[in-house]
């Protein structure tokens, strides 16, 4: 019998298997533990994180607000960074997590701060 573990990176690989990250198109990845959120922008033809952003970010940090808004600026502030970096388009890697609650919250919050999934 698998544990849950085993099956998290089952889910994670069957994601990654169709998710991957060019120079067109990098990869927003996003992780979420019972706290917090975070994201990150990621070229995987050369490995290295080119933005990030997560609610223990000062300026989100500062307002108390419910996880799912939270999770929404964090997009927000990750679209922010990236622009100035000249990132426009992504592919979103939501890893093991299903596509609900604040995983989209994250990516709507991407959407709006300007990145083209």
């Amino acid at each position: 019998m698998e544990g849950k573990n085993e099956k998290r990176q089952k889910r994670r690989q069957r994601v990654r298997k169709k998710v991957y990250g060019t120079q067109e198109r990098l990869r927003l990845s996003a992780h979420k533990s019972v706290k917090h959120i975070y994201a990150q922008i990621i070229d995987d033809d050369k490995g290295h994180t080119l933005a990030v952003a997560s609610s223990l970010d000062k300026e989100i940090r500062e307002t108390n607000s419910p996880k799912r808004q939270e999770a929404k600026k964090v997009g927000e502030l990750l679209a922010k960074r990236s622009k100035e970096k000249g990132i426009e388009k992504v592919v979103f890697d939501r890893g093991f997590h299903p596509f609900s609650g604040r995983i989209k919250e994250l990516a709507i919050g991407a959407k709006e701060g300007g990145l083209i999934f």
